[in-house]
């Protein structure tokens, strides 16, 4: 609900501008209460968690709780820096560009943001259950492949000039939105999948830090790479997101075969007497349990 109010505020935000600062202090004041409204929702939802005990290793001592580090996800927490820089473009990229590069009018700025937000606050929950019939890393690393297709493609819009630059680059920005909404629909489900259980609130702490870090450092990066023309911006952007998309995709069935390994271990003789007595039952004991797949 946050975002949904939260992206109608925004979009209010441009005719309330027209009518001066009383429109502008009532727009605020309407934000702040549905930030206020978010948060008693969220505080409404209760929930309990207690410390489960494991055995020790140690034998001399008796059972422990289990440690609440936080669970190996480097690879996803770096990615995450990344692919996060797609929520800022339609707000900070795509505005420095045309204003700067193409000498455009601040409206075509204000045009790609209501042409983001609007299909982001419509089109999220249904393409969210959509996408629920691919895997979880799969589903991220097609939102990978998407957002970094359009970025050559705003490049390429730059690059025509005599006015149709900024058309251009608008129309790209309504191609680069579903890759947007496929990434916030995975993201945040991914890391809930892979996390132990006990380890599940740490794990999203960490993960919207790494958004948050993304989201911060993106304007500075952009300014940079920006001031050294179109392609120094777009063609790194495009680099990093496809090699963060590969990332995610290539350790899609890693967790799964781990869990497996690690929570049903099988001598070798065992597999070959089985194979031996059962051909058929090959294919059974190789596959993971139910539930433990990463999805």
């Amino acid at each position: 609900m946050l975002v949904r109010v939260t992206g109608t505020a925004l979009l209010l935000a441009a005719p309330a501008g027209s009518h001066g600062t009383p429109a502008l202090r009532a727009l605020a004041a309407g934000t702040g209460v549905s930030y206020l409204l978010s948060a008693a929702l969220a505080w409404s939802v209760r929930g309990r968690a207690s410390p489960q005990p494991i055995p020790s290793r140690d034998p001399g001592q008796g059972p422990r709780t289990r440690a609440a580090s936080a669970p190996r996800m480097r690879l996803l927490l770096a990615a995450s820096v990344i692919y996060v820089f797609c929520l800022n473009v339609p707000e900070v990229a795509l505005p420095l560009v045309l204003v700067t590069q193409l000498n455009a009018s601040p409206a075509w700025a204000a045009g790609v943001f209501v042409a983001n937000t609007v299909p982001v606050v419509a089109f999220q929950v249904p393409v969210t259950v959509w996408m629920s019939r691919f895997s979880r890393r799969r589903a991220l690393a097609i939102s990978g492949i998407v957002l970094s297709v359009s970025y050559p493609g705003f490049l390429g819009g730059v690059e025509l000039g005599h006015g149709w630059a900024a058309p251009a680059v608008a129309g790209v920005s309504v191609l680069c939105t579903p890759g947007e909404i496929v990434y916030a629909g995975s993201s945040t489900a991914l890391v809930a999948a892979t996390a132990p259980e006990h380890v599940l609130g740490r794990a999203l702490a960490l993960f919207q830090l790494s958004t948050g870090f993304g989201l911060a450092v993106f304007p500075a990066v952009t300014t940079a790479l920006a001031a050294h023309g179109p392609a120094a911006l777009w063609v790194p952007l495009a680099a990093a997101t496809l090699l963060s998309a590969a990332a995610v995709k290539s350790a899609e069935t890693r967790p799964s075969q781990r869990r497996h390994h690690r929570g049903l271990p099988l001598p070798q003789h065992g597999v070959r007497r089985a194979r031996r007595l059962t051909p058929g039952r090959s294919a059974e004991l190789a596959r993971p349990p139910d539930g433990l797949a990463d999805r």
